[in-house]
């Protein structure tokens, strides 16, 4: 399988999709910090809450929408706004004055944009790929998304306090080139029999969608574990940081002192290293392996990586944990994106790949009620509890599995490959 295989419209979503990242990257990490420096506390809170339900809403009127009128109307649209708020926020810090506010309310329309887009381009992905194109494409956007956050992250942390401006407007010039790209180059990949007619769209018949969606066991089981199994790298920045800032003593590694804050920064940093030179050989070295074990062997040193990582303050264990957890990482995401894409009807994809965007919502959940429990468990029992949640994501897989292979053989469609 080679790049230039792919259609289209991957080639131009991996670019796309990398630049989004990469602006985005730069100075959406830090926003909390501009709020809470213009706002209280408490407000930039609530403000941040928020723009997450926003978010949320968005996701589900464009997965809504992007299975009636098309992906690409869906993500121009998107992308246009998107460029529009970059500008505004631009001029909204500005030498000649600073207005937060129009800062904040262009947040919430980028934040809108990205749920409006996000099921549509999904989807788009597996309209135009096939089942033996699939794990190579998604180690592929999953490389480039993890380069694009390490360089944006980079970049924002060097300009964001002392150029912002300038770095606004970098980043507008950046969103026209994806623009241009998204509005001439993307093909339309909805199938024509879904957009003929005038489409009947309502609240009732958006609510109808969403509820036959949920009542898809196979799908929920697949959610579910997702959101248990996500929870692992979501810790890192929740329990895991703050325990290792309490807990972990100073200790001497090479030329420094490292404390927990600074652990934290070197796992961050280690896991992105690996992902960024790892993912793509992944992808070829799991290729002789049974999908099935690609997917519970990877999860399972992906939870125990992030286990360990939960309790030990040993620095050399922390560090040889986080590339064992990264291991299981980058061999199961190919694999269960490949099986996540098998799931939903051709005439509800974007529908489906919008519901399961909530895994993260989910994980999120859990790893902030984690912190409160932490001030009534000891380490090993919050340890414990961590495995216990990964154990079960890992359990749901297993219960899902079977029924995904038996329901694609009774439609005569192809599966992920399942022997060697």
């Amino acid at each position: 399988m080679r790049f230039r295989d792919f259609h289209i419209n991957i080639k131009i979503r991996v670019i796309e999709t990398f630049t989004s990242r990469l602006v985005g990257g730069m100075i959406f990490p830090f926003m909390a910090i501009y709020l809470a420096a213009h706002f209280s506390a408490k407000l930039t809170g609530m403000m941040l809450i928020f723009n997450v339900l926003i978010g949320m809403i968005a996701k589900f009127i464009g997965g809504y929408y992007a299975d009636i009128i098309g992906r690409k109307k869906l993500m121009v649209t998107a992308e246009v706004l998107r460029l529009i708020s970059y500008i505004m926020m631009a001029v909204a810090n500005s030498p000649w004055f600073e207005w937060p506010l129009l800062t904040f309310f262009m947040m919430t329309v980028n934040n809108i944009c990205w749920g409006l887009a996000g099921p549509a381009n999904d989807a788009m992905l597996i309209d135009v790929s096939t089942p033996e194109q699939r794990k190579y494409m998604y180690s592929i956007t999953y490389w480039a998304n993890n380069l694009s956050i390490a360089i944006g992250g980079i970049l924002g942390g060097l300009f964001f306090q002392s150029h912002l401006f300038e770095l606004l407007v970098a980043i507008a010039c950046a969103e026209s080139i994806t623009v241009i790209l998204v509005v001439f180059f993307i093909q339309e990949s909805l199938a024509t029999a879904h957009r003929d007619g005038t489409p009947s769209v309502s609240p009732i018949g958006m609510f109808k969608v969403y509820r036959n969606v949920l009542r898809d066991r196979l799908f929920v089981l697949f959610i579910l574990g997702n959101m248990l199994i996500f929870t692992m790298e979501d810790h890192l920045t929740n329990y895991i940081g703050i325990h290792l800032s309490d807990a972990f003593p100073t200790q001497h590694f090479w030329h420094w002192d490292i404390d927990g804050v600074n652990m934290l920064g070197f796992l961050r940093t280690e896991n992105t290293v690996l992902v960024v030179l790892t993912s793509l050989l992944a992808v070829r070295l799991i290729a002789k392996f049974k999908d099935r074990s690609v997917l519970l062997i990877g999860s399972s040193l992906f939870v125990a990586g992030y286990t360990v990582i939960s309790y030990t303050t040993n620095i050399w264990l922390l560090f040889l944990f986080m590339i064992v957890a990264t291991l299981g990482e980058v061999i199961r995401v190919p694999v269960l994106q490949s099986y996540m894409a098998l799931i939903p009807p051709d005439d509800a994809r974007s529908s489906y790949m919008a519901v399961s965007g909530l895994d993260w919502n989910g994980a999120a959940l859990i790893t902030s009620l984690f912190i409160s429990l932490s001030a009534y468990l000891s380490p090993f029992w919050m340890s414990a509890a961590i495995f216990a949640l990964g154990f079960l994501g890992i359990l749901f897989y297993v219960l899902a599995l079977p029924m995904l292979e038996a329901r694609q053989a009774s439609q005569g469609r192809p599966t992920a490959r399942t022997a060697p």
